[in-house]
């Protein structure tokens, strides 16, 4: 549990669409360059495929469609982001890394309300940090575990 300790507040920032988001560090595995992704037909349009790091299959989403955003050509910027949804990995296409950043609880505020019956359901919050706003990702909302297995099982 040190581990948890040691980042529990802690965020890994980035950038999408000229918008920094965040995620928690707790849920980071590895960052890594983007590389060769194969396709997997008949999948949401913003899950790209799925890649192979050391031996694990690894569906990639690119944060940017899963957004409702124009797809951008990926450059030497771009980068995937391996996080963990409870015992599956999962790949997040992001524009840039940013930074890792303290962010204390006490400074983070609610999402607004994208109507008065819904909250987003992708964010967990939102804070400011050297003058610019973090939007907070759930990276547990990005795909449901039911999503997840069935794109590992269908390859």
């Amino acid at each position: 549990m040190a581990i948890d300790n040691e980042i529990e507040g802690k965020y890994l920032t980035f950038w999408t669409d000229k918008q920094i988001f965040g995620i928690s560090c707790i849920d980071v595995v590895q960052i890594i360059g983007i590389q060769e992704i194969t396709e997997i037909p008949e999948f949401p349009i913003y899950v790209k495929g799925i890649i192979s790091l050391r031996g694990n299959i690894i569906p990639v989403v690119d944060i940017r469609l899963y957004l409702g955003k124009k797809e951008k050509f990926y450059d030497e910027h771009t980068c995937i982001i391996v996080i963990k949804i409870d015992d599956h990995l999962l790949g997040m296409i992001v524009d840039s890394i940013n930074e890792v950043t303290d962010i204390p609880d006490e400074d983070i505020l609610q999402p607004p309300q994208v109507s008065h019956d819904l909250d987003s359901v992708y964010l967990t919050g939102i804070t400011k940090h050297d003058n610019k706003v973090i939007l907070l990702l759930n990276t547990q909302k990005i795909l449901s575990v039911d999503q997840l297995e069935a794109i590992t099982q269908s390859i």
